[in-house]
């Protein structure tokens, strides 16, 4: 089978998109784009790809290597069996929601991933803004049950190009709401808002790749709603255009913090949930969310959630 990378082709459609947006923003929403944050965004984008190209090498020869290990065979010419491109992208974009899951849930994870979240405009150039680092948080691990299963990794590599295809449109704003039949099953510009959002009623919801029913099956879906305002960026916002500041920001931040932790703690910092801090001094997504819900009378506090960080939100409320 010939080598072949559908986002290759797609860049052209990329940039005609981008223009055309900002066509759109300049005589209906002008405060969708802003220069210096659009060029940190092309900036990620031809970063991420050199990245990608320099530190992808690991991943390929472990998805060849495991590949001899696989439990079904397709045969050699696994490209010709019709039926195995469909299986092969829907979960591949179930994979997709548990290491996007991950990448907001795990420090070290979130490190690389942040980068995407980092900016406070939402438009098609943020789709571009993809991690130099990614490589480094093992990430691509998730994949290897694919081909365990059987799927070639270049068919892998091939439908997960089409599921970021597939993302790249719905970072914008001119589209509101798609029908309600595709707002049900496929993830949406609508949806997608509500991922980049920091609200905190939309914190860390809508994982989703392409279809938005794992969100649904898997308990993180919020809808858009219309009353609010929606602030994008990351909680705490970079304040800086600075390109390597954007890149490693949360990488400088997550060592200061392990050089500084006790030692039983110094792992925490690595592998627990961003915002954690083992003197409570911080607040992580959950419980900016749970205080929200609270004090708004919409939802109880989240069983799993610790007693230390209960009585937090109820001091919290109190001093309110």
């Amino acid at each position: 089978m010939p080598d072949f990378s559908p986002t290759e082709y797609a860049v052209p459609l990329f940039v005609i998109a981008v223009l055309a947006e900002m066509i759109w923003a300049k005589f209906r929403a002008p405060e969708t784009y802003e220069a210096k944050d659009t060029l940190v965004s092309l900036a990620f984008g031809l970063g991420s790809t050199v990245a990608g190209a320099l530190l992808g090498g690991f991943a390929l020869a472990l998805f060849i290597k495991t590949y001899d290990w696989r439990v079904f065979d397709f045969g050699p010419e696994w490209w010709a069996v019709w039926w195995a491109w469909p299986v092969c992208f829907v979960l591949d974009d179930l994979k997709y929601y548990w290491v996007h899951r991950a990448g907001h849930r795990i420090r070290w994870m979130w490190a690389a991933h942040v980068n995407h979240h980092s900016s406070q405009h939402y438009n098609l150039s943020t789709a571009l803004r993809q991690t130099w680092t990614g490589s480094l948080t093992f990430g691509f691990l998730f994949a290897v049950p694919l081909v365990l299963l059987g799927f070639h990794p270049a068919m892998i590599a091939i439908c997960g190009g089409f599921n970021l295809i597939y993302q790249f449109w719905i970072h914008t704003e001119a589209i509101k709401r798609m029908p309600r039949w595709f707002e049900a099953v496929m993830n949406t510009p609508s949806h997608h808002r509500v991922h980049h959002a920091t609200n905190p009623r939309y914190l860390d919801r809508n994982y989703a790749g392409v279809f938005i029913i794992w969100d649904k099956l898997f308990g993180t879906f919020t809808p858009e709603v219309d009353d609010e305002p929606i602030r994008y960026g990351i909680v705490k916002q970079l304040g800086s255009f600075n390109l390597l500041w954007a890149v490693f920001h949360e990488w400088i931040g997550m060592i200061a913090d392990i050089w500084r932790a006790p030692w039983r703690h110094k792992l925490s910092y690595l592998l627990r949930e961003p915002g954690w801090s083992h003197d409570n001094s911080r607040d992580t997504s959950d419980m900016i969310r749970a205080r929200w819900l609270a004090r708004t009378g919409q939802d109880r506090l989240p069983a799993s959630m610790s007693v230390a960080d209960r009585n937090r939100i109820a001091d919290a409320g109190e001093a309110a």
